[in-house]
Parts: structure tokens; C-alpha cells; sequence
């Protein structure tokens, strides 16, 4: 079977590992000995992690390890065990006086479907590295999604689940761009291609009938009960096409576009929207804006994977449940 995910991007690697019996976990993402990498952030509770050294006058353009982890701004503690990983294999930015693996990555906040008060660690991060493979990636309920939620304009009682998507976009000469994303938007993922609703809020708890968010939004004017940063997309893509760190900046925000089609609302207060971009190949002569475009592209199609093959979650309904 073809492999259209992320790992179809020859020389990365796409591991998870979850908690025993909680329902949170995270995803890591290893681009060999390393990529040039650049990030574009949009929401506005954003729980990312390293991602300053990116941007394009800054030094450091390579990342080593990304990842991604429930547990909100505890799930960090994942980016210990990714960095043990990657010391291990002598990977990392010289400094002169030894090798400093580079690690960045971003949270979801799932606190609300897992109340054990056990989150990931640098021990699940470190296990979610001996898993990575190239394998196509797994999807749905895995991973940093294990407890992502989508559809929360009045909260967790009436969401349905979330979750990790991937997706790959193969163009002329060669070129691929992928993506991996995971799914834990206050909004409604979206079909772009008819405006269906593929899984969002609902009427109430007990019915699988939708909200029309659209016209929701038209009727109120404030989110009732609902606190800021308990939600967000993040993910990366990535491309066999050489690209330096200010062009894979460009590249990020036009993936971004993807989430706007899929996501309704998406970028908002309450969400941690982020998006890496990183180079893993030698094909040149490629226009920045195509790169970008074909990023926005598999940033659609990996959202809209990741609500299509979620399961349920306890008495959180799933797309296939409608």
C-alpha cells in the first residue's frame, strides 16, 4: 500500500506512545540528523516550546526533534526525554564544546478529557522516539491525540473527538510536501470541498444533531463559561525541496490557509494554533509560493483525516458515530 502520510518525506521518522489507561499521549517527529526548519504561530494561547530559535534572524536553523504532547504546558516535560533520545545518537548543534540536540515542539490541552493528573513526561517522549519509524503514519485517537476534542463553542459536554491526521501532496519533478497535524480545535472541522460539518459542536449531550456554528456566531456575542487556551491545531509539514529558514517561514504561514479551509473558526482566542515547517531534501529550482501552496494543501487533508478516523471517546462521539 502507498504510503501517503508524512513518513512518504524520505528520511523522517513518526513515532507515538501513549498513557497507560489515561487518555493522553504524545508524537514525535525525527528528520534524521536534523532540518532546516521555520514556525508560524497563529493562535492565541499558544503552548509551543523552542520555537524562537526559527525565526530568520536567529541562529540556529536546524531542529533535530519535534514533538507533540497532551498534558498542556506539562506535557513540555515530554521535550526531556526527546533530547536524552537524541544525545544518545550523537545529533545535534555543535557548540563547540559538544552537541546540543535541538528540540521544539507544541502542546494540546486534553486536561479536560484526562483528570488523572498524570501527563506526559520525558519517559513517554523518550518512548515515543524508540517507536518512531517510516512507517505510514498511524491516525485517529493516537499519540499526542489521543484526547484531542474538536467542536467546543459551549465546551467539552457537547465536542466530539479529535485527533492526528497525515497526509502527503506528490507533485512534477519529484516534489512531495506532508503533513502532520493534531486536531484539538475549539471549531468545527469542515469538509473545504462542500462545507459539510465532519465532526463538531453539538445541540447537546445527548444528540449527535450539529451546530450550525456559522450562524451561531451571526447570534452571539460572547463564548458563555468557556476559558481561553483549552484548545489548538498543531502540527508540522515538511518537503523534499531545499529551502533556507526564511523560505520555510513562508511556508508555515501559507500552511495555515489549510487550517482556515478545514477549521471554523479557526486562529481564535482560545486556541494554540501552530504550524512547523521543515526542508529534509536537495531538490531546487522550486518556487517558495508552489512549496507553500502544496503545504496548505496537505495541511487540509491531514485535519480532515485526523476527525476521520477518530473513535469515540467514553461519551465524546466520533465522526463515524453521525
Amino acid at each position: 500500500m502507498k504510503n501517503d502520510t508524512l513518513t512518504a518525506i524520505d528520511g523522517i521518522r513518526v513515532g507515538h506512545a501513549e498513557l497507560d489507561g489515561i487518555p493522553s499521549g504524545c508524537t514525535v517527529v525525527l528528520p534524521g540528523g536534523g532540518a532546516i526548519a521555520g514556525v508560524d504561530v497563529r493562535g492565541g494561547a499558544p503552548g509551543t516550546y523552542g520555537t524562537d530559535a526559527f525565526y530568520p534572524l536567529n541562529l540556529v536553523d536546524q531542529v533535530h526533534g519535534l514533538f507533540f504532547t497532551g498534558g498542556s504546558a506539562f506535557g513540555h516535560n515530554v521535550a526531556g526525554g526527546v533530547r536524552q533520545y537524541l544525545r544518545e545518537r550523537n545529533l545535534g548543534f555543535d557548540t563547540g564544546h559538544g552537541l546540543v540536540p535541538i528540540v521544539a515542539g507544541a502542546v494540546i490541552f486534553d486536561l479536560s478529557i484526562n483528570r488523572s493528573a498524570v501527563y506526559p513526561d520525558a519517559a513517554l517522549g523518550y518512548a515515543a522516539c524508540v517507536s518512531a519509524s517510516t512507517d505510514p503514519v498511524a491516525e485517529g485517537n493516537t499519540g499526542a491525540g489521543r484526547g484531542a476534542t474538536v467542536g467546543k463553542l459551549y465546551g467539552i459536554e457537547q465536542a466530539m473527538a479529535g485527533g492526528v491526521g497525515s497526509a502527503c501532496v506528490f507533485a512534477a519533478r519529484g516534489v512531495r510536501v506532508g503533513a502532520l497535524f493534531v486536531v484539538n480545535a475549539f471549531g468545527d472541522v469542515v469538509d473545504p470541498d462542500n462545507r459539510k460539518i465532519l465532526a463538531g459542536t453539538r445541540k447537546d449531550r445527548t444528540r449527535l444533531e450539529l451546530v450550525d456554528s456559522d450562524a451561531e456566531l451571526m447570534r452571539i456575542e460572547q463564548f458563555q463559561g468557556f476559558p481561553d487556551g483549552q484548545a489548538t491545531v498543531v502540527g508540522v509539514v515538511a518537503t523534499n525541496v531545499k529551502c533556507n529558514k526564511t523560505q520555510l517561514t513562508k511556508v508555515a504561514q501559507m500552511a495555515h490557509d489549510g487550517m482556515a479551509r478545514t477549521v471554523y473558526p479557526a486562529h481564535t482566542m482560545h486556541d494554540g494554533d501552530a504550524i512547523f515547517a521543515l526542508s529534509v531534501g536537495e531538490i531546487k529550482g522550486v518556487e517558495v509560493s508552489i512549496v507553500g501552496a502544496l503545504a496548505a494543501r496537505a495541511t487540509a487533508e491531514a485535519i480532515i483525516r485526523a476527525v476521520r478516523n477518530a473513535r469515540a471517546l467514553d461519551a465524546i462521539p466520533c465522526h463515524s458515530d453521525l
